[in-house]
């Protein structure tokens, strides 16, 4: 029995044009989501208009009133009925749809938003009388004439009063605001040298206020940041200024201990336009891995340009996602520069530790001591085989170079019953122990992070700096250290691969079976050896030896997985690397154990020689600095 079928009629359908009063209601239901989406619409007009100063006025969340007053070059009246007509738009002539070099070229913004609202248009150019037209519910009234200086004034009342159903999904007037608020900042990171103004009509506020920056372009950008996201981002951030293959990519990235629990700190541009693109995020997530805990976000500013015919940013109807025709060399540009810039750091940790540092100075409840060895309290994605933790011994011991300074005569520095042992990284035993007072010309004060001074509860090393005092946490500090010289080391001799002795049989659909085959010699270089097993099917031959005992069918369907989402995968890697971490962690210098002057010292030079030693393997400092001036705070001295 054939089940009946409500929404199709069994009569031969008709075949119908819709007028352009519903065309237009259709378009809006994509260009106009809610009222920010009004908001950035016009305010990109402004922009494309030349305009310098911008200001916005809402009500009701946007829903009663937005208000859009530029400085722009402003329409003459013969244009104004025009600019309400359907892709009708002064931007582009349409013979290069790829040669975009303005935010809007469509022209359904305003046709749009008379056709769901009540529209007026005031707007006078330079050697034209001023003129002003309305639109209400798709009707277009006459060109009237109208006072106003030169630029233009939109203005949009009851949004959605033509279509009713629309206003039941919007949120309240609260959370209305706030996305236009946040719409604004974005427009306003893009245009430093345009001015700014948003005003609450309800409540007689100014919401936000930036004016144009002066400058050179990272003057200009650095200033308009520090009003938008703090000038504590901008004071723990690293300029980022790099070109390759026709790309440049500019900008402001955090450094990892200066990072958010959320992606909301997270603004990409791509040629000025604003955009929220998951490739762009997961290329950032790429960048950081090995600096980040996967819980943490990096907060940045990036600008990325380009020639227009590279990029195309007609793949969504609010223009937020963009398409890059070769995506890999973007990917290369972002990971590559973001990696370079957080190496070229060094030791450097952000800024804000110090002041948290200085507001934790407060009594706490007193708990049992977690240390970062145990593994609850070190997260990883994987653990090390036995061999490879054997092997990783030789390289987790403290570099022992000699110290100018400390070779000029004996310490008078040791612990108590301290005592070595003959397996570097092994664990060790606190004993009761006071530390005794290092001579302060027993150590290079005018080094970064200083001479050591003396350890406290048995993880903690001082380090007095010439104008303040070091606090390393000797753990966290040795497991970054050691963590490098694995990845070192790694990289110059490959990755070991071991072979199985029953090769795992992977089936995929033909399309994936193929798609890893493709990237199979990429993934031999990692331990990963893929060979085919006729039809549809895998055969996974070697696995990378300090995986230990993995599942390869999980292995493989993460990389498959990765390799569809971003035509790249960094799972393998980063598996690997998570061992690295894992093994870096279970060798370094234990929390209780007693260091010796000297090994305090040779750890403080190895962490100023060492790029990215300002945080652990999971993101957290390695270390805080104290200026004196911040001490004597505390005291009332100052």
């Amino acid at each position: 029995m054939q089940s009946a079928r409500p929404k199709i009629s069994q009569a031969l359908p008709v075949i119908r044009q819709l007028d352009d009063v519903a065309a237009n209601r259709i378009a809006a239901g994509e260009v106009v989501e809610r009222p920010a989406s009004a908001v950035k619409e016009l305010v990109e007009n402004a922009l494309d208009a030349g305009a310098t100063r911008i200001r916005v006025d809402y009500a009701g969340g946007g829903k009663t009133l937005i208000r859009v007053t530029d400085d722009g070059h402003g329409m003459t009246p013969q244009d104004l009925p025009l600019a309400l007509s359907r892709h009708a738009t002064s931007k582009i002539d349409g013979s290069d749809l790829l040669d975009i070099h303005s935010f809007g070229f469509r022209g359904e913004a305003l046709p749009s938003l008379g056709a769901v609202g009540r529209l007026k248009i005031a707007s006078r150019a330079e050697g034209h009388d001023g003129a002003e037209i309305t639109v209400t519910g798709g009707a277009i009234g006459p060109v009237r004439p109208s006072a106003l200086n030169r630029g233009t004034q939109v203005e949009l009342r009851d949004l959605f009063f033509a279509t009713p159903a629309r206003l039941k999904f919007l949120r309240t007037d609260r959370s209305e605001a706030m996305a236009i608020a946040e719409v604004m900042r974005k427009l306003a990171m893009a245009e430093p040298y345009v001015g700014f103004t948003l005003h609450d009509a309800d409540g007689a506020r100014e919401i936000l206020r930036v004016d144009a920056e002066q400058g050179e372009l990272f003057d200009a950008l650095g200033a308009r940041l520090a009003r938008l996201m703090g000038r504590e981002f901008i004071e723990n951030s690293l300029r980022i200024d790099l070109e390759r293959e026709g790309f440049r990519l500019t900008g402001f990235a955090a450094l990892p201990t200066y990072s958010r629990g959320s992606s909301a700190a997270q603004h990409f541009f791509v040629n000025g336009r604003p955009v929220r693109d998951k490739q762009l995020y997961g290329v950032l997530r790429a960048a950081y891995m090995d600096v980040m805990s996967r819980d943490r976000h990096p907060a940045v500013a990036l600008f990325l340009d380009c020639d227009p015919h590279l990029v195309d940013v007609n793949v969504h109807p609010a223009k937020a996602e963009v398409r890059f025709r070769d995506a890999g060399i973007v990917r290369g540009l972002v990971v590559s520069g973001l990696r370079h810039a957080l190496a070229g750091a060094g030791h450097r940790a952000s800024g804000t530790v110090a002041t948290d540092t200085l507001g934790a100075f407060r009594p706490e409840p007193v708990g049992p001591r977690v240390y970062q060895m145990d593994f609850a309290s070190c997260p990883s994605a994987s653990y090390p085989s036995a061999g490879a933790i054997r092997d990783s011994y030789a390289a987790q011991a403290p570099d022992h170079r000699p110290d100018p300074v400390l070779d000029e005569g004996p310490t008078d520095w040791a612990p108590r019953d301290w005592a070595p042992t003959d397996q570097p990284g092994a664990d060790w035993q606190p004993q009761p122990y006071t530390a005794a007072r290092i001579e302060p010309e027993q150590g290079p004060q005018d080094a970064p992070l200083g001479a050591a001074r003396a350890q406290v509860h048995e993880n903690y090393i001082i380090a007095q700096t010439r104008d303040g005092i070091v606090i390393v946490d000797q753990h966290a500090a040795h497991e970054r250290l050691v963590y490098e010289r694995l990845k070192a080391q790694t990289a110059s001799h490959g990755v070991t691969a071991q072979a199985l002795l029953i090769p795992e049989i992977v089936s995929l659909s033909p399309g994936d079976a193929q798609q890893l085959l493709d990237h199979a010699e990429e993934l031999a270089k990692l331990g990963l050896v893929l060979e085919p097993f006729g039809g549809d099917a895998i055969a996974v031959r070697e696995t990378p030896a300090a995986l230990g005992a993995c599942d390869a069918k999980g292995l493989v369907l993460d990389i498959l997985d990765e390799l569809s989402d971003l035509g790249q995968s960094q799972t393998l890697g980063a598996r690997i690397d998570a061992v690295l971490s894992r093994m870096a962690c279970h060798g370094s210098i234990r929390s209780g154990r007693q260091m010796r002057a000297e090994e305090m010292n040779a750890l403080l030079r190895e962490m100023e020689a060492t790029p990215l030693s300002g945080q652990c393997n999971h993101g957290r400092p390695t270390y805080v600095e104290l200026k004196l001036s911040d001490i004597e705070k505390l005291f009332g001295r100052r």
